[in-house]
């Protein structure tokens, strides 16, 4: 999959309306009780970029960036403003924030992530676009300044050296999410989106 490691304007992904979405196949029995199951181990988010756009030099700024990922054909960076921290959205990162994995006296690399946790249970969503500078690291509560690398690309932390066995590894980062346009075409009219409508601009998560 092509994907380009760049960021969708920030000022236009602010306002857009979207969020996450699961995939459930339910099944009613003859009792009347059910079966549900779903084939998604993570879930996918999409996003309305349209609902953003505040001026005609916004919609410019989507057909260029529109066109140069030639539609739906290369992915690319996505902020949403409502979940781009390891932490509340109102809270600065911190190394302890997640809890991203624990040193077994070989492993070196660690993947990025995040965990969302309510009422007992939790699910833990992989981070493949950290924001490059954003993250702090920290092992068994100290935080680490050195001794390890991270790659923008995929998520992963490098020790130069394994953390020894039972080091719980912990990291605080900002991130963007993959995505790619869901549709080949961008409909704009200067009348329109004068007297109010915006243009329907569908993106949506892809699998990295």
């Amino acid at each position: 999959m092509s994907f380009h490691e760049v960021r969708f304007p920030a000022n236009l992904s602010f306002g857009a309306q979207g969020g996450p979405e699961r995939r459930t196949d339910v099944v009613t029995l003859a009792n009347g009780y059910e079966e549900r199951n779903t084939p998604w181990a993570h879930s996918r988010r999409r996003y309305d970029a349209g609902a953003a756009m505040r001026s005609l030099d916004d919609i410019e700024l989507l057909t260029a960036f529109f066109e140069a990922r030639q539609g739906q054909l290369h992915g690319f960076r996505w902020k949403d403003w409502a979940d781009y921290k390891s932490c509340l959205p109102s809270a600065d990162v911190g190394f302890a924030d997640q809890v991203i994995g624990t040193g077994d006296g070989s492993a070196t690399d660690f993947q990025l992530s995040k965990t969302y946790a309510s009422g007992g249970q939790s699910y833990t969503r992989p981070i493949t676009k950290p924001v490059a500078g954003s993250l702090r690291l920290g092992l068994d509560g100290i935080e680490q300044t050195n001794g390890f690398s991270l790659d923008t690309a995929t998520g992963v932390v490098s020790f130069d050296v394994a953390p020894g066995n039972g080091q719980v590894v912990s990291a605080g980062f900002e991130f963007d999410v993959p995505v790619r346009f869901d549709t080949d075409r961008i409909w704009t009219s200067m009348a329109t989106f004068r007297a109010g409508e915006v243009p329907d601009v569908p993106v949506v998560e892809v699998r990295i």
